[in-house]
Formats: structure tokens, C-alpha cells, sequence
């Protein structure tokens, strides 16, 4: 079986793990991970970064660093993995769910705008859900599949309702918005994640990106909010620290970074020349704005349903896959507020088929999934004729 997507762990892995266990540094506590929280900074040209357990766990102490609470509710795009939502929920909040643009897959900054503006009033300082009477708290949009959401009028508006931001970066490490890199598009904080199918991994973990205050803030409460060498704590903590372990491979993958993505975009382009002329496929699109990090590589068919072609693909040995289904359609989030329409996401999350796109996969393999895409296709085409 040809992966979706693995890592490529062929730097100094290896070294720098033989180096925890002989220096016996392998808990939280360790040098690589101070090093790896700066080697994030400094990629991402952000001022500060924590390093986390993951990015599940990143997003709920950011979300709780800018002030989150029970009964809040926070914006977010209905088409993304749940654990964004599941994020929200982990603050007793709820996600205020909104359909996403069609030409980027990401959050609509004018259903955003068209909702604050019609459906919340102030209240003192707060901004206040008008149906349900609770209080809008933050906003967080996600960047699909590595395409930064369009930032510049979305911090606007966040601005002008008194709205963190905390983007949900999970997987655009090594992405651009108007050559500008992710540390510097205006969000409070920014989290990226380094589980095992990322562009660079630790094995798993997160980190998040900000000022020092907010940075400062999630570091005290992702170590249980001590406070010195006792066991003094002064908040509601979590135990949500990177191990030296996780560090260790996520400074060596972080050297290849540049390497990695590149890699990744000249795959989801080869994927693009291949398919271009094929009837009823579509591609993740590019917006003008946004330079991808390609994490995924995506493209869409109406006919046949994606489910039909994966499965076909799975037969000939390839590990394609479909691709989120969105938060509005999961069991625990079917009450959760909505704005609109979400017919865009609806629409799209069927006809998405994933296809095997690891930064080492061989030229002969993705000529392998070129054509088999193009047979499964064809065949079935033929077959409905």
C-alpha cells in the first residue's frame, strides 16, 4: 500500500534521540525542548513559541489564555477536523459554526461580518449572540489543508469587536499569507501541530505562537500553573508540555523544513498537471493571497461520488482517503449554533478524495497514482455508459 502520508525520518532523528537517553533527559524538562520552541519562532517569524503535548491540547490552553469561558461561544468554520471544535468544547464553550469561502476553503470573512453586524449587539464591553444571549468570545479560522485563511479583513473585523484571534495553524507550517509568514498575519495566537502525518512531526505534540504575555500565559498553564519550585499553583492548570523526546525529532525534522514543503507543493503541482484536463476533477484552490504549505494533496470529483473512487484507489493498493466531514454533521456539535447556510461545505467534504503525498513518496509511486486515478475514473465512466 502506497501511504497518505508518512514521515521521512531520515536526518539526525536518530542522534538527537540517542542523545536524550544518554544525557537521561526524556520528560518535559530538556534542552531540545527550549530549542525546538525557538527553531518554531524563528520559522514561523514569530516573536515567541510554547511547545505543547499537541495541537488539540495547544488550542484549548490558547483559547483559555485569551480569556474563553463556559458558555461562550466561538466562531468557526464548519469545515474542518473536530478537534477544533473539540477544543472549544474543552472550555465548556461552544463553537458558533459558519460556512466557508468557496475559492479558498477557508472561514467567509463576509458571512463573519454580515453575522456580527446583524445577529450580535454590545453588551458593556462583550460582544452577545442575540438568539442564544451568550457571549462571542474569540474567533478562530483555520488554515485547510496549509492555506492560510484570508487574515487581513478577518483581524479587521476582530478588531472592531473586541475579538481574539486564535488561528488554528495545524497543519501550515511552512505557509505564507501575502509573503507574509504565519507568526506575522494577526492573530493573538497561532497553533501548529506535529502529529505523525504533519509536513515535520515529533511523534506528536504542538506549539503555539504569540507575544510574549500570551505565550508566557500558556507556558504557566500548560505546567499545571506552578509557581517556582514548590507546589505552589495559582490557576486551573493542565499538564500539556512537550517531552524532550517529542523536541528531539521535532528539531531534527525542523531542519529540513524548507526541504519538506517544497517537496509537498511539487507533488500537490505534479497531481494538478496530471489531472488538469480530466473532466469534473477539481483541485484545493489556490487563492492569490495565500502561498500553501501543501500538507494534503486534494482534488475533488462529482461523478463518481469520492467514497466510489477511494475505494477503488484502496483496491489498486493506494491509500487515498476521503476528508473531513464537517463539525455540523458530528453527533456532539448537531445543536451547536449556526449561521446561514453552510451549502458550500456540504457540498464539498463529499467529493473530497486525499491522495498519497509523504515528502518522500517516489516519483515511480506518484506515477503509480496518477494512473490508477485516471483508470478508476475511466473505467467507471465507461461503466455508466
Amino acid at each position: 500500500m502506497i501511504p497518505l502520508a508518512v514521515p521521512d525520518l531520515t536526518g539526525n532523528e536518530g542522534r538527537y534521540l540517542q542523545e536524550c537517553v544518554a544525557t537521561n533527559f526524556v520528560s518535559s524538562v530538556g534542552p531540545f525542548v527550549s530549542r525546538f520552541e525557538a527553531m518554531v519562532a524563528a520559522a514561523a517569524g514569530a516573536p515567541h513559541a510554547v511547545a505543547t503535548s499537541s495541537g488539540t491540547t495547544a488550542l484549548h490552553a490558547a483559547l483559555t489564555a485569551v480569556g474563553v469561558r463556559p458558555d461562550d461561544l466561538v466562531i468557526l468554520p464548519a469545515f474542518t477536523f473536530i478537534a477544533s471544535a473539540n477544543a472549544i468544547s474543552h472550555c465548556g464553550a461552544s463553537p458558533w459554526l459558519f460556512d466557508i469561502a468557496a475559492d479558498s476553503w477557508t472561514l467567509d470573512p463576509e458571512l463573519v461580518a454580515v453575522a456580527l453586524e446583524r445577529e450580535t449587539h454590545r453588551r458593556d464591553a462583550d460582544v452577545i449572540h442575540t438568539a442564544s444571549g451568550r457571549r462571542v468570545a474569540a474567533m478562530m479560522p483555520v488554515y485547510t489543508l496549509g492555506t492560510p485563511a484570508d487574515m487581513d479583513p478577518l483581524v479587521a473585523l476582530a478588531h472592531e469587536y473586541g475579538l481574539p484571534i486564535v488561528a488554528d495553524a495545524a497543519a501550515a507550517a511552512g505557509a505564507t499569507y501575502k509573503e507574509r509568514p504565519l507568526g506575522a498575519l494577526g492573530a493573538d495566537l497561532t497553533v501548529l501541530s506535529f502529529n505523525g502525518n504533519k509536513t515535520v512531526t515529533a511523534g506528536g505534540g504542538g506549539a503555539a505562537l504569540g507575544s510574549e504575555a500570551l505565550v508566557g500565559l500558556m507556558r504557566h498553564l500548560t505546567t499545571t500553573a506552578r509557581r517556582g519550585p514548590d507546589y505552589d499553583h495559582d490557576m486551573v492548570g493542565f499538564n500539556y508540555r512537550m517531552t524532550n523526546i517529542q523536541a528531539a525529532v521535532g528539531c531534527a525534522q525542523l531542519e529540513r523544513l524548507d526541504e519538506f514543503v517544497g517537496r509537498k507543493r511539487s507533488i500537490a503541482e505534479q497531481y494538478r498537471r496530471a489531472f488538469a484536463a480530466l473532466p469534473g476533477v477539481g483541485f484545493l484552490p489556490v487563492p492569490e493571497w495565500a502561498e500553501s504549505s501543501c500538507w494534503f494533496s486534494a482534488l475533488t470529483v462529482s461523478d463518481p461520488p469520492a467514497a466510489t473512487v477511494v475505494a477503488g484507489l484502496r483496491r489498486r493498493g493506494i491509500d487515498a482517503r476521503p476528508f473531513w466531514k464537517p463539525v455540523h454533521l458530528q453527533t456532539p456539535y448537531r445543536t451547536a449554533p449556526v449561521h446561514g447556510s453552510l451549502r458550500v461545505c456540504e457540498a464539498l467534504w463529499p467529493a473530497v478524495v486525499t491522495l498519497p503525498c509523504s515528502s518522500g513518496l517516489t516519483s515511480d509511486d506518484q506515477a503509480y497514482v496518477v494512473q490508477c486515478v485516471g483508470e478508476a475514473l475511466g473505467a467507471l465512466v465507461r461503466d455508466g455508459q
